[in-house]
């Protein structure tokens, strides 16, 4: 593996900023193969260099993965100027080069996977990939089993072709669930426009083996170990 500035290395690893690494650095709790360094621009190589923080080793990590519970009102996006995005919510982590996979709606809610990794959002968002997302809704008024039969049998929206078959649990009053294996734009209020219904509210709550935590407020986010994402890449 390529050398790389040891500023850069703790900021990869640990998610901290720049600025936050260069006062850890200068207060003398970083180790290199034993040495205490304090220069940010030192080079090490990942995987033969053997860094400490604190006494405790800090095992390089090429890509990171976060799960956060979007709320209404940001924008699934890096930069914005007229609104927050998702990124705005990892404040004092260093998330240069991270993008949110995928999108949610201003006004919808729920699970969005934040991520450095190209070659998985790829995979997970081909059109080939067909990973099943679960969203739960609030209609406008309670679905009829016949328009449940209508959403889920290749409901056309009016693009090219009709959506791929879904699958509908109906819930207490308007409220349901539904389980899509694509990801057009505004596929699930157009599906269930078409069938003469308005979504009220909307929230992701699953994605392949991804699933939203209940301990996760709007707003919040955890980072996601390597065995869910192992489990997730098994569904592309």
């Amino acid at each position: 593996m390529e050398s790389m500035r040891l500023d850069k290395y703790l900021s990869n690893t640990t998610g901290e900023s720049r600025t936050k690494i260069k006062d850890i650095l200068k207060a003398g709790r970083v180790k290199v193969n034993s040495s205490t360094i304090k220069d940010a621009k030192t080079q090490i190589t990942p995987g033969e260099d053997l860094v400490e923080l604190d006494s405790m080793p800090v095992i390089y990590e090429k890509f990171r993965y976060y799960l956060l519970n979007k709320p209404a009102g940001c924008v699934s996006a890096t930069k914005d100027r007229l609104s927050d995005t998702v990124l705005d919510f990892f404040k004092g982590e260093n998330m240069d080069g991270f993008f949110p996979v995928g999108r949610l709606d201003k006004d919808s809610e729920g699970l969005l996977l934040i991520t450095n990794d190209g070659m998985l959002a790829h995979r997970l968002l081909s059109p080939t990939g067909h990973v099943p997302k679960v969203y739960f809704v609030e209609l406008d008024r309670e679905i009829e089993e016949k328009d449940i039969v209508k959403i889920e049998d290749k409901i056309d929206i009016g693009d090219d072709k009709p959506c791929l078959p879904a699958i509908v649990k109906k819930k207490e009053e308007n409220f349901a669930e539904i389980t899509i294996f694509e990801g057009r734009f505004h596929q699930v209020k157009r599906m269930f426009a078409a069938a003469g219904y308005e979504v009220k509210y909307l929230k992701r709550i699953a994605m392949g083996d991804l699933f939203l935590d209940d301990n996760l407020k709007t707003g919040e986010y955890k980072k996601i170990g390597e065995e869910e994402i192992s489990l997730l890449r098994k569904k592309v």
